[in-house]
């Protein structure tokens, strides 16, 4: 007990993933088997932002202690055992001097004070880049408290099936939702077939294209387009290098020309197209003018429904080309893995992550440190400083690079044509 840790605070934020609960078991049972007390804060930091000592924190509402009993056998259940919320209390912060503002501090200053008046000592955070930028705002607030006041070690567990996390190879839940998502176009493909048409399938991926082409080379998809594939000759004049801007036009010009392909070599009338639900980010200022943002600055896809403007413009190019119609049905997928039943190797590393946050903090003493592995499940600690930007606060986001082989291998098994 030479780290001093008597209570640890789990807390998940942001989407959910598959093997959530294999983090949060792992971690937990690590910590109780050595003495250590572990509660779990419910739906992220949303009851955490609402404390003030006129409305403490309530055991049950906004926190429940862990224990072995109810965490038996929950390492590959589906959902997360604690909740979840997109609530952010760094919000306001966007440069480390906003962390001496009382104003802009102040929600932070509440996650504290709230964590504090029930005991705790240390936390492990799960979830995305945004979490871990709080999770680092989290540390450096504390880092300016007066001498003597006490300091609560933050360790943050990489959490998005979007895979594009800097510091780590794979992120738990990827690899389910890959298949969750690569079986439902599979499933799309057969019916593309027997009806001699396409879907136009908008999948999760908001900043890099990982899930997006992981789900189409399982799912045998007909061509896929992220992010990274964006390149000059797709931009629109209008594009500078701070917002650059998709010219739809000749992207639906590459998807109709697949489909001629498909049809005029290949005698195929049918097929599965997947856009990376990011591409919304590239889409003109008029085209985003009335669609929301949440409390992190992005834009809801959602609203944006890719796949139904991309079905809609392809149909009618495709038809103006061949004379021929052919119905190009637009789709979103996405939520449906989110909590899918996790894949075996998805509660491996989910496993091997929790019982990281634990040595982190209890056996190497760690604080502002992401938990990472490599290899063979290697764990490793990768700090915070490295991946966050020192003077913005922004995380680094993991594009897919053009021309590695994760990327020819995607190029290699669609529908060819040259480009």
């Amino acid at each position: 007990m030479s780290h001093g840790i008597k209570r640890v605070a789990l807390l998940f934020a942001g989407g959910p993933a598959p093997a959530a609960n294999a983090v949060i078991s792992t971690c937990a049972i690590s910590c109780i088997k050595n003495g250590i007390e572990v509660i779990g804060i419910k739906y992220g930091y949303s009851g955490l932002m609402e404390y003030t000592p006129a409305h403490p924190m309530i055991e049950g509402v906004h926190y429940m202690k862990l224990s072995e009993v109810m965490l038996r056998r929950t390492r590959s259940k589906q959902g997360i055992l604690i909740g979840t919320a997109r609530a952010n209390p760094g919000k306001q912060i966007t440069s480390p001097a906003h962390l001496e503002n009382p104003e802009k501090a102040a929600p932070m200053k509440g996650v504290y004070d709230a964590l504090r008046s029930i005991g705790v000592d240390a936390l492990v955070s799960i979830g995305g880049d945004d979490t871990l930028k709080t999770a680092n705002k989290l540390k450096m607030f504390q880092d300016r408290l007066p001498a003597g006041q006490k300091r609560m070690p933050v360790v943050h567990v990489p959490k998005t099936i979007d895979n594009d996390y800097m510091g780590i190879d794979f992120t738990f839940g990827y690899f389910t939702a890959v298949e969750t998502l690569g079986t439902e176009i599979s499933n799309l493909h057969a019916d593309a077939e027997a009806a001699r048409s396409y879907f136009m399938v908008e999948s999760m991926g908001r900043s890099a294209g990982w899930l997006a082409y992981g789900a189409a080379i399982a799912g045998e998809a007909s061509l896929v387009i992220s992010v990274e594939d964006v390149v000059e000759k797709y931009l629109a004049p209008t594009s500078t290098p701070e917002r650059k801007i998709m010219d739809i036009d000749k992207v639906v010009q590459k998807i109709v020309r697949v489909m001629r392909y498909r049809q005029e070599q290949e005698g195929k009338e049918y097929g599965v197209i997947v856009l990376a639900e990011g591409l919304a980010e590239y889409l003109p200022d008029e085209a985003l003018k009335d669609v929301p943002r949440d409390d992190h600055g992005h834009i809801s896809v959602a609203h944006v429904d890719l796949g139904k403007m991309f079905a809609r413009r392809v149909s009618e190019e495709f038809r103006i080309q061949t004379g021929v119609k052919r119905k190009v049905t637009g789709l979103q997928l996405g939520y449906e893995c989110r909590c899918a039943r996790p894949h075996a190797f998805d509660v491996m590393l989910g496993s091997q992550l929790g019982v990281g946050a634990y040595r982190a903090l209890c056996e190497e003493k760690h604080n502002g440190v992401m938990v990472s592995v490599s290899g063979q499940l290697d764990l490793h600690y990768v700090p915070f400083e490295t991946l966050v930007d020192p003077l913005t606060l922004v995380t680094k986001v993991r594009f897919i690079k053009v021309g590695s082989d994760f990327h020819k291998l995607a190029r290699f098994l669609e529908t060819s044509i040259n480009d």
